[in-house]
């Protein structure tokens, strides 16, 4: 099943994209920096959100490792 019909899949699939965003921004901001518009701006609002909610998102990735190490 793909990650777009199953739930908990999209919102991992979610989660790993904000954190990847944020941490190829943390290393090169050059690259993402330069696409705000358009399709590529997507990964760029994925990095401002993992920058300004990293304390959530970091909370996020927590209870939904726990969710997949133990629940499944």
């Amino acid at each position: 099943m793909s990650a777009i019909f199953n739930f908990q899949s999209l919102l991992t699939v979610i989660l790993l994209l904000i954190c990847t965003c944020a941490y190829i921004r943390a290393l090169a901001p050059s690259l993402l920096d330069k696409n705000k518009t358009g399709l590529l701006g997507i990964f760029w609002k994925c990095a401002r959100i993992g920058e300004r909610k990293s304390p959530w998102v970091a909370c996020c990735c927590v209870i939904m490792a726990f969710s997949i190490l133990f629940l499944q």
